[in-house]
């Protein structure tokens, strides 16, 4: 069998980096992928909230195909044209004032940092950030210390200090988490490593309060639930509270390396020569993230997320009360957790086995991360196969 094979090789010369699935893919098209040996995969995980659009989506081939023919890079001492256009309409989408473009996720909550950074000294040094127990925003050595998940961390120390942590959804510990030092905050609005789990519309409304009252940046990791996923097309319209600084990626670039960060004016303070990227996604990565704004809007994705994350809930409260081994639901629009009365890994790999990817975001919960393009057919028979192994454990 050839997937045997490279399994094999990959095992030889990949480092171990990742708990990697006994599965190698030659191919994607829509909600599917193939693997080595053709056999057929629904994909419920999106790459990790990358690929809104499901797989080989024929306008995006296009787009690529294009753009490799016209320019993929010139040095960031010019513009490009698709960067330009790109920066003006998350700039209409946002509200916000400026954009700076990187190349992930973790680069733009990097940027994000410093940024932060800059901005206390000119309120008298101040440097700390306060940021959520729990949450996930990136494996650079910045972002993994604004990271508040110590087994992420604890093979790296020292980390760079300024961070302070607080549970997600206490407010008052927040509050007491700041102090002279304190220049910024940066949440999640739904934590995607932490658990899939939503900060509550108060939480976030208070938060943009102790930001107005001490002078505090307001920075939202939106890298995960961004463009769409959560029903809204950032999340942070839920509580209605626009952040000044956000960062972007995943869905953006669709697989392509990709990340922003959008600020306000007063909040954007880098200058020539603070921050920088050689590449900054480039010229494919603009041309890409315009033409995925552009099909999210014309076939109104972020709706359709909202709607059947709706429904899915709905219908994982039924199976609640089918299956002992369904403990609950969490999340918002196509950014859902199924919280287990069992280990979530092994669910996984007999889905897999069968036919389905999803992924355990905690030891006890699975997550799902349909395209948000899916079509009813498709994720009834994705949901039909996680029914079935989970009614095997606890029917």
């Amino acid at each position: 069998m050839r997937m045997q094979e490279l399994l094999a090789r990959g095992e030889k010369v990949m480092m171990r980096n990742v708990s990697r699935l006994p599965a190698v893919f030659t191919r994607g098209e829509g909600a599917y992928l193939y693997d080595a040996d053709g056999k057929k995969y629904l994909d419920f995980l999106s790459g990790i909230a990358v690929l809104a659009l499901g797989h080989s989506h024929p306008r995006l081939v296009s787009v690529m195909q294009r753009q490799a023919a016209k320019v993929l890079h010139v040095s960031n001492y010019f513009f490009l044209e698709e960067q330009v256009e790109l920066a003006e309409r998350l700039k209409d989408l946002s509200g916000l004032d400026r954009v700076f473009f990187c190349n992930s996720g973790a680069e733009a909550n990097e940027a994000a940092i410093k940024l932060a950074r800059k901005y206390g000294r000119k309120l008298g040094g101040k440097y700390e950030i306060i940021t959520a127990a729990g949450s996930f925003h990136g494996r650079t050595m910045g972002a993994l210390a604004a990271t508040g998940q110590p087994k992420y961390q604890q093979a790296f120390s020292p980390l760079p200090e300024g961070f302070r942590y607080a549970p997600l959804n206490d407010l008052a510990a927040w509050e007491a988490a700041i102090n002279d030092r304190t220049c910024a905050v940066l949440v999640e609005p739904v934590q995607g490593e932490g658990g899939v789990r939503p900060a509550t519309k108060e939480f976030i409304q208070g938060l943009a309060e102790l930001c107005r009252k001490h002078r505090l940046l307001l920075m939202m990791d939106e890298v995960q639930t961004g463009l769409g996923r959560t029903g809204r097309f950032f999340a942070w319209e839920h509580a209605g509270v626009k952040p000044d600084v956000l960062t972007l990626a995943k869905a953006l670039g669709h697989g392509i390396p990709f990340g922003a960060v959008l600020a306000r004016e007063e909040a954007a303070v880098l200058e020539p020569g603070d921050h920088s990227t050689t590449v900054g996604g480039g010229g494919m990565a603009f041309a890409v993230a315009l033409e995925v704004l552009r099909i999210i809007e014309e076939e109104d994705l972020t709706g359709r997320a909202g709607r059947l994350g709706r429904e899915l809930t709905a219908l994982f409260g039924q199976w609640q009360e089918k299956l002992s081994v369904v403990k609950g639901v969490r999340g918002l629009g196509l950014m859902l957790a199924l919280e287990l009365a069992c280990p979530a890994q092994p669910v996984v790999e007999t889905c897999l086995e069968r036919g389905l990817l999803i992924n355990a975001v905690t030891p006890t919960a699975l997550r799902l991360l349909p395209p948000l393009n899916i079509s009813k057919e498709d994720l009834e028979r994705g949901l039909e196969i996680l029914y079935g192994v989970l009614a095997e454990r606890g029917g």
